[in-house]
């Protein structure tokens, strides 16, 4: 039975929730059709200068990120009403991207599951240890952390990465999951064709000079957002006793707040809370989802120069209920009583009762 919170929160954003085809079209071709002709125009840029090529990246490369926010809400059947349409116009996208679609769909339905629950870490987040856990840990593995949150690594190689390799052979992704290996397959395969067809149609030094810095500039775009998303000084974390769904949802997804034409390049996805709240909440509905209904003003807001400052919040202090850096690592290994590192479950291990309400995610 729905619970009266689940109750309150679905009545809420039960006008925003159902997706228009006209707009989902709409946005489709105006998107779609502008990244082609950049594309093209980058292309032609080589005869005149690769510093005209960089240029036309940005604009290209921001709409591939659009793009990716309608292969995120086909994912949560937020784009269409029909689930073969959002599975078709996601996986197709999940070409352009790079993002193997029904692979990304599950890890992603994850992180909405346990987003906030610090018993549910391991898929579609950004690794989070606790104060606690990263003083149990040994010299060498404290390194791997440090390396993995500097920002060189995160906004830089970790895109690359990311996107390029660990996609194209998701090793964290159970051999039970046959749909989504599949869906892997299938990307790649369409992948090498189309990059096979363009390398003789256009000769393979011009296409990578085309390609790569598209899936640079995108790839730091994308995982900046999804970062200062979730990683802020008051953001939400808590063991599974004291883990809520909504509040989650409020206290541990941000307000990004970004210029207008760069809330249209991203979807609307800096509205993050509202999505985390419900996840069938269309990217065009989002703002005035929010804007709307004052349950979604109390929220963390950040502008450009607060989420810049968020990328040296590094660990959870489970003392204060903050984000903090490891600089203050001596004063919290200084506090009694210690109680040692806790360790987490995978997201497999989350009893059935903890996955999110069915009209939630």
């Amino acid at each position: 039975m729905e619970s009266e919170t689940q109750s309150a929160w679905n009545a809420i954003v039960a006008p925003y929730r159902r997706p228009a085809l006209a707009k989902s079209v709409w946005q489709l071709g105006n998107t779609f059709i502008p990244f082609v002709l950049l594309w093209l125009g980058m292309l032609w840029a080589l005869t005149i200068g690769y510093w005209l090529t960089l240029l036309l990246a940005v604009p290209a490369a921001l709409l591939l990120v659009r793009l990716f926010i309608f292969q995120h809400d086909c994912g949560h059947g937020a784009f269409f009403r029909s689930k073969r349409a959002n599975a078709f116009v996601g996986s197709v996208i999940g070409v352009m991207t790079l993002v193997p679609y029904a692979y990304w769909r599950r890890t992603h339905a994850l992180h909405h599951a346990g987003a906030g629950n610090l018993e549910a870490r391991g898929f579609g987040d950004i690794d989070t240890l606790t104060a606690r856990e990263y003083l149990g840990l040994s010299a060498r593995r404290r390194l791997a952390y440090r390396l993995y949150r500097h920002p060189v690594v995160m906004l830089v190689i970790g895109p690359l990465y990311q996107f390029v390799v660990k996609h194209r052979f998701p090793a964290d992704a159970p051999t039970a999951w046959k749909r989504e290996w599949m869906g892997v397959h299938l990307t790649n395969l369409a992948l090498l064709v189309v990059a096979i067809l363009l390398s003789l149609a256009v000769g393979w030094q011009r296409f990578l000079l085309v390609q790569l810095p598209l899936i640079q500039i995108s790839g730091t775009v994308g995982v900046f957002l999804f970062y200062v998303q979730h990683q802020y000084e008051d953001t939400y974390w808590r063991y599974r006793e004291g883990w809520d769904y909504y509040e989650a949802g409020i206290a541990g997804a941000s307000l990004f707040e970004l210029p207008a034409v760069l809330n249209w390049f991203t979807g609307n996805i800096a509205y993050h809370h509202v999505h985390h709240v419900n996840s069938r909440v269309p990217n065009y509905n989002l703002k005035r989802c929010h804007d709307e209904n004052a349950e979604f003003h109390r929220v963390t807001r950040l502008g450009l120069w607060d989420a810049l400052k968020t990328l040296h919040l590094t660990l959870w202090d489970e003392d204060t209920q903050r984000l903090v850096g490891f600089r203050q690592l001596p004063a919290i290994r200084s506090r009694p009583p210690y109680a040692g590192p806790v360790q987490a479950t995978k997201p497999e291990a989350i009893p059935r009762a903890w996955q999110p309400p069915p009209d939630a995610p």
